[in-house]
């Protein structure tokens, strides 16, 4: 079966199984590694990508579902890392072994630019992924810090735009 999506800004048209999960599409087909597979089954968050502008699961959904649909990777974020999210993450060191983190940050810019300064209440309840190093609160805090980021980039354009 032929997929025509869009992927990171560029259309893409694949020749695949209609039921190949979008995971195995992105990685093995398009090479774009830094979707990682956690886990099969929609639970860990590895594979988290923006699918149609919300936060999916990539490992379960069959690239099918995303005929016509824009889809963003952690490649497609931002071109040179500077998405509030990413740069928080480096400012403050998040990662540890590093392997849920393109997950990690992908459901955090999705809370960062939807919320704009989400509560702990919202972080806690939008952040399901799971990370085997336990970095929570340093994600935690790199949410806060994006926030503050977004914030402060918003104000400047703000600024800009009356000169």
């Amino acid at each position: 079966m032929t997929v025509t999506f869009t992927v990171n800004g560029e259309s893409t048209t694949v020749d695949v199984h209609p039921d190949m999960p979008l995971l195995w599409v992105l990685r093995d087909v398009l090479g774009l590694k830094g979707t990682k597979f956690g886990c099969g089954i929609a639970q860990c968050g590895a594979c988290t990508a923006h699918v149609d502008g919300e936060p999916m699961r990539t490992c379960t959904i069959p690239v099918s579902a995303v005929d016509g649909l824009p889809v963003v990777t952690i490649e497609g974020l931002s071109a040179d890392g500077s998405h509030p999210v990413q740069r928080a993450w480096q400012a403050l060191d998040v990662p540890q072994c590093g392997y849920c983190q393109a997950g990690q940050i992908m459901t955090a810019a999705w809370l960062v630019d939807t919320e704009g300064d989400p509560s702990d209440e919202a972080i806690d309840e939008t952040m399901s992924n799971i990370c085997r190093c336990a970095t929570y609160l340093r994600i935690r805090e790199a949410i806060h810090r994006a926030a503050e980021m977004g914030a402060a980039n918003t104000e400047a354009a703000a600024a800009d735009d009356s000169r």
